[in-house]
């Protein structure tokens, strides 16, 4: 099975890119799976059910979230009807929406997919480790699932980090995201788990983390709020993860980082050919 993570999709320019360009990598690739983060979609803070249909439509199978989903209002409402809409699975009981779901693959596989959301130089939520356990004692990799995607949304490398180790064995892929720009570290971990520090955003990296540079730039000259960030909206680079997985484990076989359009060096892996 083929797996591809797609990580933060920022403002307008983005997510055209991502729906013009995605048909096509799971056409040509033969991809069974896409997770998008779709956090920052509109405008830059949070998504809409609209911008959520649209991925679907391009080809994504499950959008998942972060500290921004509810930035929307709507996604109050959406999220409890759409159920491939993922928000952190801890977030505080009585959250609408879900942090989990089980969708089945173009090949026929069972797919869990767990977003969670750190803690450190975050929001305090619920522990991200224990909100995992739980999620995976209900639905185990081999057992009920076939292959396992856990998005940490997450601030600090090391929470990252140390959760990619605790999870190692037990999930698929593990891959961060937040802080939108890829991490050279991708690797498989020693049990057989696909992991990344972060995978970088869909946005255009000349900029501020997706957002056009002037005003983040005159904030830390002045330190004087103004205006209102807005994403940048130059040359788009889509920035995401890919992992062949062993059918007969669900673990990975490989992983590679996949880089296209844009500012950044274009890289596709090389086990897609």
């Amino acid at each position: 099975m083929r797996l591809l993570f797609l990580g933060d999709v920022v403002g307008r320019a983005a997510r055209n890119a991502l729906v013009q360009r995605l048909p096509g990598l799971i056409a040509d690739h033969r991809l069974d799976f896409v997770v998008v983060n779709g956090e920052n979609a509109a405008g830059g803070f949070g998504i809409t059910e609209d911008v959520f249909r649209s991925f679907l439509d391009a080809g994504a199978d499950v959008v998942t979230t972060g500290n921004h989903a509810f930035d929307q209002r709507e996604a109050l409402t959406f999220a409890v009807h759409q159920d491939r809409f993922i928000r952190p699975a801890n977030y505080p009981a009585g959250t609408p929406g879900r942090g989990a779901g089980l969708f089945l693959a173009r090949n026929g596989a069972r797919v869990l997919v767990v977003n969670v959301m750190g803690r450190i130089f975050m929001d305090a939520l619920d522990d991200p480790f224990a909100s995992i356990d739980r999620e995976l004692a209900a639905c185990p990799l081999g057992e009920q699932a076939d292959a396992v995607v856990v998005d940490v949304h997450a601030e600090a490398s090391s929470e990252k980090q140390a959760l990619g180790h605790y999870l190692d064995g037990r999930a698929t892929l593990v891959v961060g995201t937040h802080t939108h720009v890829p991490t050279a570290d991708y690797r498989i971990l020693p049990a057989g788990t696909a992991y990344q520090t972060d995978t970088g955003m869909c946005g255009d990296y000349n900029s501020v983390i997706g957002m056009d540079k002037e005003e983040p730039l005159r904030r830390f000259l002045t330190k004087v709020p103004g205006e209102r960030f807005t994403p940048a909206q130059g040359p788009v680079t889509l920035c995401g993860i890919a992992v062949e997985v062993d059918d007969a484990t669900g673990l990975a076989i490989a992983t590679a980082p996949i880089r296209v359009g844009g500012a950044l060096a274009e890289t596709v892996p090389a086990f897609w050919s």
